[in-house]
C-alpha cells in the first residue's frame, strides 16, 4: 500500500501515540491529530487526508456526527475506533459511512488491515460515485440531443438523422461538445 496522509481523532492522547507510531511504523503519513470531533473536521479541511482514524465518543462532537460532517465537506476514507461494540453503534457507523471498524483496546497487527480495507472500499465507492455521475451526465445529454433534433426536425422540415448530422458537423465546425450546440438549439427555440 502507498503511503497515506492520515489524521487521528482521539480523545485519549496515549491511544493517539499507539496509533501514530504503528501508521508511521506501515510507512503512512500522520498530518494532524485531534482530540474531539470538532478538531478533526477542521483538521480534515485543512490537510485533506485520505483517511481519518477517528474514535467514536469524543468530548465536544462525538465521531459519528463528525463523519457526517467529513463525508459531506471532504470525503475521505473513516475508520472507527470504539470501546463499545454495541449493535446500534456499529450500525450508527456503518450508516455514516465509516468502511472499517475496530474494537479497543486493539492489536497493532489489526491496524494495517483494517486500513487497507477502509482505503479500498472508499475508492470503489468513489469509483462508482463517478461511473454514476458519469451515466447522468450521458443520459442529460441525450436528452438535450433529442430535444434539439425534435426541435430542428419540426422547424425545418429535417429527418432524424439530417438533425443529428447538423448538431454533429455545428459541433465539430466550432470546436465544442454536441451538448453545447444542442443547448443553444433549445435555448434560442425557447426563446422564439
Amino acid at each position: 500500500m502507498e503511503p497515506l496522509k492520515a489524521i487521528i481523532a482521539e480523545d485519549e492522547q496515549l491511544t493517539r501515540t499507539i496509533i501514530r507510531a504503528r501508521l508511521e511504523k506501515l510507512g503512512h503519513n500522520v498530518v494532524a491529530e485531534a482530540a474531539d470531533g470538532v478538531q478533526a473536521i477542521e483538521a480534515t479541511r485543512l490537510h485533506k487526508p485520505d483517511v481519518v482514524i477517528m474514535d467514536i465518543r469524543m468530548p465536544v462532537m462525538d465521531g459519528i456526527e463528525a463523519a457526517r460532517t467529513i463525508l459531506d465537506d471532504t470525503p475521505c476514507a473513516i475508520l472507527f475506533l470504539s470501546s463499545y461494540g454495541e449493535r446500534d453503534i456499529v450500525e450508527q457507523a456503518s450508516a455514516t459511512g465509516a468502511l472499517a471498524y475496530l474494537m479497543k483496546p486493539f492489536r497493532k497487527e489489526d491496524v494495517a488491515p483494517a486500513l487497507e480495507m477502509a482505503i479500498a472500499r472508499f475508492r470503489q465507492i468513489q469509483s462508482q460515485k463517478r461511473e454514476i455521475d458519469e451515466l447522468k451526465e450521458t443520459i442529460e445529454t441525450r436528452k438535450l440531443i433529442e430535444r434539439a433534433k425534435g426541435i430542428l426536425m419540426d422547424r425545418h422540415n429535417m429527418s432524424e438523422e439530417e438533425a443529428f448530422k447538423r448538431i454533429h458537423f455545428q459541433a465539430r465546425n466550432q470546436n465544442k461538445k454536441m451538448k453545447e450546440i444542442a443547448q443553444s438549439i433549445v435555448t434560442a427555440a425557447d426563446l422564439i
